[in-house]
Protein backbone atom coordinates (compact mmCIF):
# COMPACT_ATOMS: atom_id res chain seq x y z
CA UNK A 1 0.00 0.00 0.00
CA UNK A 2 3.11 2.07 0.35
CA UNK A 3 2.15 5.56 1.59
CA UNK A 4 -1.38 5.60 0.10
CA UNK A 5 -3.58 6.42 2.89
CA UNK A 6 -6.48 4.17 3.19
CA UNK A 7 -10.14 5.24 2.69
CA UNK A 8 -13.18 3.71 3.32
CA UNK A 9 -16.46 5.19 2.00
CA UNK A 10 -19.79 4.91 2.82
CA UNK A 11 -22.44 5.32 0.55
CA UNK A 12 -25.92 5.43 1.45
CA UNK A 13 -27.61 5.65 -2.15
CA UNK A 14 -31.42 6.34 -2.17
CA UNK A 15 -31.89 5.52 1.53
CA UNK A 16 -32.60 7.56 4.99
CA UNK A 17 -34.38 10.53 5.57
CA UNK A 18 -32.53 13.86 7.75
CA UNK A 19 -33.30 12.12 10.85
CA UNK A 20 -32.43 9.10 9.94
CA UNK A 21 -29.09 9.92 8.81
CA UNK A 22 -28.37 12.21 11.38
CA UNK A 23 -29.01 9.35 13.76
CA UNK A 24 -26.63 7.07 11.89
CA UNK A 25 -23.87 9.54 11.34
CA UNK A 26 -24.32 10.56 14.94
CA UNK A 27 -23.47 7.03 15.98
CA UNK A 28 -20.74 6.35 13.67
CA UNK A 29 -18.74 9.28 14.93
CA UNK A 30 -18.64 7.78 18.04
CA UNK A 31 -17.94 4.34 16.66
CA UNK A 32 -14.54 5.12 14.89
CA UNK A 33 -13.36 8.46 16.85
CA UNK A 34 -10.12 5.83 17.66
CA UNK A 35 -9.48 5.56 13.99
CA UNK A 36 -6.10 6.69 12.60
CA UNK A 37 -5.05 3.94 10.50
CA UNK A 38 -8.00 4.85 7.47
CA UNK A 39 -10.05 7.53 6.16
CA UNK A 40 -13.84 7.77 6.89
CA UNK A 41 -15.67 8.82 4.38
CA UNK A 42 -20.25 8.71 4.19
CA UNK A 43 -22.33 10.04 1.30
CA UNK A 44 -26.00 10.46 2.57
CA UNK A 45 -28.62 11.44 -0.05
CA UNK A 46 -28.23 15.43 -1.17
CA UNK A 47 -31.50 16.03 1.43
CA UNK A 48 -29.44 14.94 4.89
CA UNK A 49 -26.10 16.66 3.41
CA UNK A 50 -25.99 19.66 5.76
CA UNK A 51 -27.64 18.15 8.46
CA UNK A 52 -24.89 14.94 8.60
CA UNK A 53 -22.60 18.06 8.01
CA UNK A 54 -23.19 19.44 11.21
CA UNK A 55 -22.64 15.90 13.07
CA UNK A 56 -19.34 14.77 11.36
CA UNK A 57 -17.69 18.11 11.57
CA UNK A 58 -14.35 18.38 13.46
CA UNK A 59 -14.95 14.64 13.81
CA UNK A 60 -12.86 11.24 11.86
CA UNK A 61 -16.16 11.08 9.35
CA UNK A 62 -15.60 12.91 5.99
CA UNK A 63 -18.25 14.54 3.85
CA UNK A 64 -19.09 12.87 0.14
CA UNK A 65 -21.91 13.77 -2.23
CA UNK A 66 -23.32 10.71 -4.43
CA UNK A 67 -23.12 12.88 -7.72
CA UNK A 68 -23.22 16.56 -8.97
CA UNK A 69 -23.56 18.13 -12.12
CA UNK A 70 -20.62 20.12 -14.42
CA UNK A 71 -21.91 23.50 -14.73
CA UNK A 72 -21.86 26.08 -11.91
CA UNK A 73 -25.09 27.31 -12.31
CA UNK A 74 -28.02 27.95 -14.15
CA UNK A 75 -31.23 26.39 -15.58
CA UNK A 76 -30.87 22.71 -14.51
CA UNK A 77 -33.65 21.91 -12.53
CA UNK A 78 -33.13 18.92 -9.91
CA UNK A 79 -29.38 19.21 -10.60
CA UNK A 80 -27.07 19.92 -7.93
CA UNK A 81 -23.09 22.11 -8.43
CA UNK A 82 -19.74 21.09 -7.37
CA UNK A 83 -20.17 24.89 -5.14
CA UNK A 84 -23.26 23.46 -3.24
CA UNK A 85 -22.05 20.72 -2.29
CA UNK A 86 -18.60 22.32 -1.11
CA UNK A 87 -21.00 25.37 0.67
CA UNK A 88 -22.91 22.04 2.07
CA UNK A 89 -19.31 20.48 3.41
CA UNK A 90 -18.80 17.75 1.05
CA UNK A 91 -15.08 17.26 0.69
CA UNK A 92 -15.64 13.87 -1.41
CA UNK A 93 -17.97 13.19 -4.49
CA UNK A 94 -19.21 9.75 -6.10
CA UNK A 95 -18.68 10.02 -9.99
CA UNK A 96 -20.27 7.52 -12.32
CA UNK A 97 -21.09 5.05 -10.03
CA UNK A 98 -22.28 1.60 -11.96
CA UNK A 99 -26.31 2.54 -11.13
CA UNK A 100 -26.00 6.58 -12.27
CA UNK A 101 -24.76 4.56 -15.63
CA UNK A 102 -27.25 2.22 -15.48
CA UNK A 103 -30.57 4.31 -14.57
CA UNK A 104 -29.40 7.42 -15.92
CA UNK A 105 -27.52 7.86 -18.77
CA UNK A 106 -23.84 8.45 -17.07
CA UNK A 107 -21.83 8.37 -19.85
CA UNK A 108 -17.64 8.41 -19.71
CA UNK A 109 -18.11 11.83 -21.44
CA UNK A 110 -20.29 13.05 -18.66
CA UNK A 111 -18.16 11.52 -16.32
CA UNK A 112 -15.13 13.33 -17.42
CA UNK A 113 -17.28 16.79 -17.46
CA UNK A 114 -18.11 16.04 -13.65
CA UNK A 115 -14.70 15.21 -12.78
CA UNK A 116 -13.62 18.90 -14.30
CA UNK A 117 -16.02 20.15 -12.27
CA UNK A 118 -15.06 18.51 -8.83
CA UNK A 119 -11.25 19.24 -9.39
CA UNK A 120 -12.30 22.82 -10.40
CA UNK A 121 -14.01 23.41 -6.51
CA UNK A 122 -11.57 21.09 -4.71
CA UNK A 123 -13.42 18.16 -4.52
CA UNK A 124 -12.45 14.93 -4.57
CA UNK A 125 -13.56 12.80 -7.13
CA UNK A 126 -14.24 9.03 -6.87
CA UNK A 127 -14.26 7.59 -9.90
CA UNK A 128 -16.22 4.62 -10.57
CA UNK A 129 -15.27 1.75 -12.99
CA UNK A 130 -16.32 -1.83 -13.39
CA UNK A 131 -17.29 -4.26 -15.91
CA UNK A 132 -20.90 -6.29 -15.96
CA UNK A 133 -20.86 -9.86 -15.76
CA UNK A 134 -21.57 -10.46 -19.33
CA UNK A 135 -18.11 -8.17 -20.35
CA UNK A 136 -16.40 -10.59 -17.77
CA UNK A 137 -17.75 -13.37 -19.05
CA UNK A 138 -16.66 -12.39 -22.52
CA UNK A 139 -13.18 -11.39 -21.31
CA UNK A 140 -13.59 -7.60 -21.81
CA UNK A 141 -13.30 -7.03 -18.01
CA UNK A 142 -9.64 -4.99 -19.52
CA UNK A 143 -10.50 -3.05 -22.29
CA UNK A 144 -14.05 -2.12 -20.82
CA UNK A 145 -11.77 -0.56 -17.91
CA UNK A 146 -9.16 1.12 -20.24
CA UNK A 147 -11.85 2.47 -22.15
CA UNK A 148 -13.81 4.06 -18.38
CA UNK A 149 -10.63 5.39 -17.22
CA UNK A 150 -9.27 6.66 -20.41
CA UNK A 151 -12.32 8.59 -22.00
CA UNK A 152 -13.04 9.69 -18.67
CA UNK A 153 -9.71 11.40 -17.10
CA UNK A 154 -9.51 12.63 -20.81
CA UNK A 155 -7.90 15.69 -21.21
CA UNK A 156 -6.98 16.35 -17.50
CA UNK A 157 -3.14 17.30 -16.46
CA UNK A 158 -1.23 14.65 -14.09
CA UNK A 159 -1.24 17.38 -11.48
CA UNK A 160 -4.54 18.09 -11.72
CA UNK A 161 -5.72 14.46 -10.95
CA UNK A 162 -3.21 14.41 -7.34
CA UNK A 163 -6.64 13.67 -5.62
CA UNK A 164 -8.05 11.57 -7.55
CA UNK A 165 -9.59 8.34 -6.40
CA UNK A 166 -11.00 5.12 -8.09
CA UNK A 167 -13.05 2.74 -7.37
CA UNK A 168 -13.30 -0.73 -9.28
CA UNK A 169 -16.78 -1.58 -8.52
CA UNK A 170 -17.90 -5.45 -10.96
CA UNK A 171 -21.14 -4.33 -11.36
CA UNK A 172 -22.18 -8.21 -10.90
CA UNK A 173 -21.08 -8.24 -7.40
CA UNK A 174 -23.20 -5.28 -6.53
CA UNK A 175 -25.62 -5.46 -3.96
CA UNK A 176 -25.94 -9.33 -5.35
CA UNK A 177 -23.47 -11.04 -2.53
CA UNK A 178 -21.13 -11.93 -4.51
CA UNK A 179 -17.79 -10.78 -3.71
CA UNK A 180 -14.87 -11.21 -6.71
CA UNK A 181 -12.12 -13.21 -5.54
CA UNK A 182 -9.02 -11.76 -3.79
CA UNK A 183 -6.67 -12.53 -6.95
CA UNK A 184 -9.83 -11.04 -9.42
CA UNK A 185 -9.24 -7.99 -7.14
CA UNK A 186 -5.89 -7.65 -7.15
CA UNK A 187 -5.74 -8.41 -10.56
CA UNK A 188 -7.93 -5.90 -11.56
CA UNK A 189 -6.33 -3.23 -9.20
CA UNK A 190 -3.10 -4.01 -10.43
CA UNK A 191 -3.96 -3.32 -14.33
CA UNK A 192 -5.62 -0.12 -13.04
CA UNK A 193 -2.47 1.36 -11.28
CA UNK A 194 -0.19 0.14 -14.24
CA UNK A 195 -3.23 1.72 -16.59
CA UNK A 196 -2.34 5.24 -14.47
CA UNK A 197 1.32 4.84 -15.11
CA UNK A 198 0.92 4.44 -18.20
CA UNK A 199 -1.05 7.27 -18.89
CA UNK A 200 0.12 9.58 -16.44
CA UNK A 201 3.02 8.64 -14.84
CA UNK A 202 4.57 6.67 -11.92
CA UNK A 203 4.26 9.02 -9.10
CA UNK A 204 0.27 9.35 -9.74
CA UNK A 205 0.32 5.52 -10.22
CA UNK A 206 2.48 4.92 -6.66
CA UNK A 207 0.16 7.31 -5.03
CA UNK A 208 -3.39 7.02 -6.35
CA UNK A 209 -5.97 5.52 -3.83
CA UNK A 210 -7.66 2.46 -5.22
CA UNK A 211 -10.85 1.42 -3.72
CA UNK A 212 -12.71 -2.42 -4.12
CA UNK A 213 -16.48 -1.61 -4.11
CA UNK A 214 -18.85 -5.07 -4.86
CA UNK A 215 -20.42 -6.61 -1.34
CA UNK A 216 -17.56 -5.35 1.01
CA UNK A 217 -18.76 -6.55 4.34
CA UNK A 218 -16.90 -7.26 7.77
CA UNK A 219 -16.26 -10.91 7.23
CA UNK A 220 -14.31 -10.12 3.77
CA UNK A 221 -12.98 -6.71 4.74
CA UNK A 222 -9.84 -8.03 6.27
CA UNK A 223 -9.21 -10.27 3.18
CA UNK A 224 -9.59 -7.59 1.19
CA UNK A 225 -7.69 -4.56 2.83
CA UNK A 226 -4.76 -7.28 2.76
CA UNK A 227 -3.90 -7.32 -1.11
CA UNK A 228 -1.06 -4.87 -2.28
CA UNK A 229 -3.09 -2.71 -4.88
CA UNK A 230 -6.48 -2.03 -2.91
CA UNK A 231 -6.12 1.05 -0.55
CA UNK A 232 -9.75 1.06 0.87
CA UNK A 233 -13.14 -0.10 0.11
CA UNK A 234 -16.63 1.84 -1.65
CA UNK A 235 -19.49 0.25 0.79
CA UNK A 236 -23.07 0.14 -0.39
CA UNK A 237 -25.81 -1.36 1.61
CA UNK A 238 -23.30 -2.40 5.21
CA UNK A 239 -23.10 1.33 5.54
CA UNK A 240 -26.44 1.81 6.18
CA UNK A 241 -25.74 0.20 9.90
CA UNK A 242 -23.26 2.23 11.79
CA UNK A 243 -22.22 -0.60 13.81
CA UNK A 244 -21.36 -2.81 10.91
CA UNK A 245 -19.64 -0.29 9.01
CA UNK A 246 -17.97 0.67 11.68
CA UNK A 247 -16.81 -3.17 11.58
CA UNK A 248 -15.75 -2.46 8.43
CA UNK A 249 -13.91 0.69 9.31
CA UNK A 250 -12.13 -1.28 11.87
CA UNK A 251 -10.72 -3.71 9.43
Amino acid sequence: MGNRRPLIAGNWKMYKTGSEAVETARQLVKLVEDVTNAEVMIAPPFTAISYVSDIVRNSRVSLGAQNLFWENEGAYTGEISSAMLVSAGCKYVIIGHSERRQYFGETDETVNKKIKAAIASKLIPILCVGESEKEREGKNTFSVLDKQVTNGLEGFLVNELETLVIAYEPIWAIGTGKTATSDQVQEVHLFLRSLAEKKNGNMLAKSIRILYGGSVKPDNVTELMGLPDVDGALVGGASLDAETFSKIVHY
